[in-house]
């Protein structure tokens, strides 16, 4: 019988590793839950008021972080793009406010792409309202997303991809 030499033993250690790693990554973390597809909605609201502090504080949200699985950016290989898309409740009468100011020039708009996991988390009746400016001082440039906002319900429902933290938050 032939012992396992470095190279095997290295190679089973390298693969146990990466076993326990994935392994992790699978659990269902405090703030979501997992639907019967493995996608987990999540309902924690701070990665999203960093993320979205134009929108004041939330008091509930819906949401997922989906990998898109390839950098769509053209830049430099580097990790995933993630789409961050869902609901969020806003304190009553924000979306007024938002919506509000002149220079914002909100229109009528559905949202597009609604994946099914955050579809019962959106308003009934929801009468969406959406502005490119408003959208660009949201992102400040530095990724893209459309919010949609539902002044009857002071609702917004964001859909992004690679929405960065504000270099001042």
């Amino acid at each position: 019988m032939v012992g396992l030499g470095r190279r095997e033993i290295l190679g089973l250690g390298a693969a146990v590793t990466l076993l326990a790693a994935c392994t992790a990554c699978t659990g269902t973390k405090k703030g979501e839950e997992a639907d019967a597809d493995g996608a987990k909605v999540r309902t924690d609201l701070e990665p999203l008021e960093r993320r979205f502090a134009g929108l004041g504080p939330l008091s509930g949200a819906h949401w997922l972080g989906i990998g898109l699985g390839a950098d769509t950016r053209g830049s430099v290989p580097g990790p995933t793009d993630v789409r961050v898309v869902g609901t969020a409740q806003l304190k009553a009468g924000a979306v007024a406010a938002i919506t509000g100011v002149s220079l914002q020039s909100f229109q009528p708009e559905t949202p597009p792409r609604l994946p099914e996991e955050i579809a019962e988390f959106v308003p009934e009746g929801a009468r969406w309202v959406r502005s490119d400016a408003f959208d660009r001082g949201m992102t400040a440039g530095t990724y893209t997303g459309g919010f949609y906002l539902d002044p009857g319900t002071d609702t917004v429902y964001f859909d992004t991809t690679n929405p960065s933290v504000p270099a001042d938050g």
